[in-house]
């Protein structure tokens, strides 16, 4: 995988980053992320501009995410079950769908790099759901700017260890992706109980 990467960044320079950013964001399973350390690399050899990686990072990007939120506005339900058409992809659709119903804007912030895996996800939730598009709008922005500047500067401080930071960050996201869904469950759990203790109290 890292030698295929290392071609396309090499052959199409930005371009294919600037492609791999937007369809990561439209569940397409692309190594975005190694894509872009491999930009920061070849930005510290000197073969190419790092502005040019990590802008075209960052428009695809975001260019990706709005086109996902888009496809949830004008989709709506139909888009959600047309995604969510296996029990594996509803049960990712539900924790994308919780987080942004209880942490809003911030949790559009959160998906766009802390819990980036969670992203593709929450842009069709956030869509479907009718937030607010400037709310999501400020929120992806901002966080797609730390998701570039992250990986981008991996890349370029870590040029002669790709292949290690790749891995070491593929870890700690899927820590830190676990440890988020944890608590958006122990959140609605927590929900669910004082709603039933209130139902209770009230009869």
């Amino acid at each position: 995988m890292t030698d295929t990467v290392f071609e396309l960044v090499a052959d199409w320079g930005a371009w294919v980053i600037f492609a791999s950013a937007f369809l990561s964001c439209l569940l397409v399973p692309i190594p975005t992320s190694l894509m872009m350390l491999t930009g920061g690399a070849f930005a510290a050899s000197g073969d190419i501009a790092l502005w040019q990686v990590a802008l075209a990072a960052w428009i695809g990007a975001v260019l990706g995410d709005q086109t996902g939120f888009f496809i949830g506005r004008r989709g709506g339900k139909v888009a959600l079950a047309w995604i969510a058409d296996s029990p594996s992809r509803r049960a990712v659709l539900a924790r994308a769908q919780s987080l942004v119903d209880r942490r809003g804007s911030l949790g559009v912030f959160l998906s766009t790099w802390a819990v980036a895996p969670l992203g593709p996800w929450v842009n069709v939730a956030a869509g479907a759901m009718g937030f607010s598009w400037r709310k999501y709008t400020l929120a992806d922005v901002t966080g797609e700017v730390i998701w570039v500047t992250l990986y981008t500067g991996l890349g370029v401080v870590f040029a002669a260890s790709i292949a290690t930071v790749a891995e070491v960050m593929s870890d700690l996201v899927g820590l830190t992706v676990a440890l988020v869904v944890a608590l958006v469950m122990a959140l609605w759990i927590r929900g669910v109980l004082r709603h039933q203790k209130a139902a209770s109290a009230s009869q």
